[in-house]
Order: structure tokens, then sequence, then C-alpha cells
């Protein structure tokens, strides 16, 4: 069964600001969808609407047309992977794996090296390395829609290429939202691509939209 999210009427403002205007796209379960924008557009903002931790001055998230508010408290529906580190660094890589209820064999078939790390804590794991197990730990776990919020920042090219391959196998279980803002990675893999400038959300259909848009000079 396909499940679509549909996220529309998204307005946020910071005092006199307006971030984000009457925001509007949609995803659906077996697709990738990739949202591009400039620094400071509102990307990041955004995630954090349709998760439920950010308030907006207005908004309406649905899945299947039921609205959701708190996404964050159902991780059947939503799964988030901010900019930031979020697992604590004194958790085991074990620990994560069961906490997740992934299964370690599997990340092991994708990126072999990191079994000598199945006991060691995320802390002792480099930068990037870390950020692996936290992309990874979102991507595969169970739920409807994962978000995923610059997840090949300091990760090296080729692990980057194995991130990719494994988003393009869980796309079947699950919707993918992505940004970075390594825009080919995104456009690459996007089954659909959004970009956002002057607050709205923009649908592409082709490669110079980037260009019309603002995004690419």
């Amino acid at each position: 069964m396909v499940h679509k999210l549909e996220v529309d009427s998204i307005i946020l403002e910071f005092g006199h600001h307006r971030v984000l205007q009457d925001v509007y796209f949609t995803s659906e379960t077996g697709k990738i969808t990739g949202i591009l924008g400039r620094n400071g557009c509102g990307k990041s903002c955004l995630m954090n609407i349709i998760y439920g931790v950010l308030p907006a001055t207005d908004k309406s998230i649905r899945i299947d047309g039921k609205p959701i508010f708190d996404g964050y408290r159902d991780p059947q529906l939503f799964r988030y992977l901010p900019q930031f580190n979020f697992i604590p660094k004194d958790f085991t890589v074990r620990r994560i794996f069961s906490d997740f209820g992934l299964d370690f064999a599997s990340f092991i078939n994708w990126f072999p090296e990191f079994e000598k790390f199945h006991q060691r804590k995320l802390g002792k794991l480099s930068g990037g390395e870390r950020r692996i197990v936290e992309v990874y730990a979102i991507l595969a776990a169970k739920t409807k829609f994962c978000m995923l919020d610059e997840p090949f920042s300091h990760i090296m090219p080729l692990h980057v290429e194995v991130l990719k391959n494994i988003m393009l196998e869980e796309k079947k279980n699950k919707g993918v939202i992505i940004t970075d803002h390594m825009h080919r990675y995104i456009t690459e893999i996007s089954d659909h691509l959004y970009v956002i400038t002057n607050g709205k959300a923009h649908l592409t259909k082709e490669a110079d939209d980037l260009k019309r848009l603002g995004y690419l000079h």
C-alpha cells in the first residue's frame, strides 16, 4: 500500500520576518523527495515543523488524509535525522542497533569495516563514522517516512555512494525526504525534487529549473 504525506499551507514567521510562505509539497512511500534551497531558506525549519518540534504560524500536515500534529510522538509514522549529532556519545553501537530494532549484520553487509565498532561507544568514532551510524539508524528503522537533514555532512565520497544505495533500497519500504547542500547527490537519487525560494516550494521538472529558481548560477 502506498502512503502519501501532504504538507500544506506552511507559514513560518520570526517576528516580522516571514521565512516560509504557504509551502506545499507531497511525498509518498516508494519515492525519494529531495528538497534544495540556499542557506537560510528554511529547509531545516520545514522539517522540524513537519516533525512537530517547531511551532508554525500555520500548517497542515496529513498522512493518507489524516491530520498529523506531533509526528515525533509516533516513530512508526516519522523518523528524523537532524543536522547535529542526536544520539548520546556514551551509547555503544550495539545498544543503538538494539534500540532502533536493527540487524547489525545487515549494516555490516554495507559497511564491513564497521564490524570492529560493535561494542564501541559512539563518542570513540570519528565524526564521519558517527554520522554514518546515525544516518543508518534513522534510514533503516521501521517507519512510514524518514526525513534526513544534511545526511552526507563529514562523510567521505565512497561512503556517500553506499548511503545513496541504501536510500534507494530503503525507499521500497518508506518515503524518504532529504535535503543536503551537496545538491548533486540529491538530484541523482530523488524521484521528485523541490526548490525552496522566496519562502515557497517549487516542484522542478528539469535541470534548468535549478538555475531558473536561483538555486544554481
